[in-house]
């Protein structure tokens, strides 16, 4: 059972589209579960989970949101550097198979 009306869904739509900047989300532009939670609550007041807003988003046809295009400020060389030189040096070797034992009192 839906707790918005036909009304506050097509208000809460209509907010969604004009984006996080216009209702105080500055330093990031992404729409959140926790931010449309929090959005819901302070314009309808309305209590959701955030399970409750992802499921009511998705019954609307809402989907994650994922990038069209990458970012403008992308420094595709930058990235290829890191990729080779710091991401080895970063990344976790994986361990070679030891035998151990599943006993806690007796070790392998």
């Amino acid at each position: 059972m839906e707790r918005l009306s036909a009304a506050q869904w097509a208000r809460l739509e209509a907010e969604l589209r004009r984006g996080p900047l216009v209702h105080g989300f500055e330093d990031d532009q992404r729409r959140t579960l926790k931010r449309i939670k929090l959005l819901i609550g302070r314009m309808l007041y309305v209590r959701y989970t955030v399970q409750g807003v992802w499921k009511l988003l998705r019954r609307h046809g809402w989907s994650c949101q994922v990038p069209v295009r990458r970012a403008l400020e992308r420094d595709e060389g930058a990235v290829e550097v890191w990729k080779k030189e710091v991401w080895p040096q970063v990344k976790e070797r994986r361990r070679t198979w030891v035998p151990t034992s599943a006993s806690k009192t007796r070790q392998g």
